[in-house]
């Protein structure tokens, strides 16, 4: 189960899910809409394993999917969870910090290859031959531990551990 990642209090609209028509046709991943510099908070704990900040492009091409700024954390569960579309220097954490679930680990930006600001939020489990696969997990909302579906406004009521 993972926590919404932004802070306690806020809601943000889920504008695209899990394989939505897309650009998610082949992506476990979602994305919240959100004005560039929200803080982006952990969905759960875990160790800093990469991230990119020196992204300074981005739009609705292609071509700017190398400047998307990110963090990857690895849980103890070896999961791992990645944020996208970062700001430019907005990466709160450093690789091989360890962070709480709630912690805010980065600003929301619009880099890399995005029509609009927002956060691409994915999580990724690794198989017995040792191959990266996205997975859709659920989360806890103010309505119970569900898994979400776009179009809909998430608000987050946890507090932080």
């Amino acid at each position: 189960m993972y926590r919404l990642p932004y802070e306690e209090g806020q809601s943000h609209l889920l504008v695209q899910g899990y394989f939505s028509r897309y650009t998610h046709k082949n992506r476990a991943a979602l994305d919240f809409k959100m004005k560039k510099g929200t803080n982006i908070s952990a969905a759960r704990g875990g160790i800093v394993i990469r991230l990119k900040e020196d992204g300074n492009k981005g739009g609705s091409k292609v071509k700017y999917r190398p400047f998307g700024n990110f963090v990857i954390i690895q849980h103890e569960d070896s999961t791992r969870t990645g944020y996208w579309h970062l700001q430019l220097n907005g990466v709160l954490v450093n690789v091989g910090d360890t962070v709480k679930q709630g912690q805010v680990i980065a600003i929301s930006g619009k880099t890399g290859y995005t029509y609009f600001p927002h956060l691409h939020f994915i999580v990724w489990r690794s198989d017995k031959k040792g191959q990266w696969t996205q997975i859709g997990t659920r989360f806890q909302t103010n309505k119970g531990i569900r898994y979400l579906r776009p179009f809909r406004l998430y608000r987050n009521t946890e507090p932080t551990q």
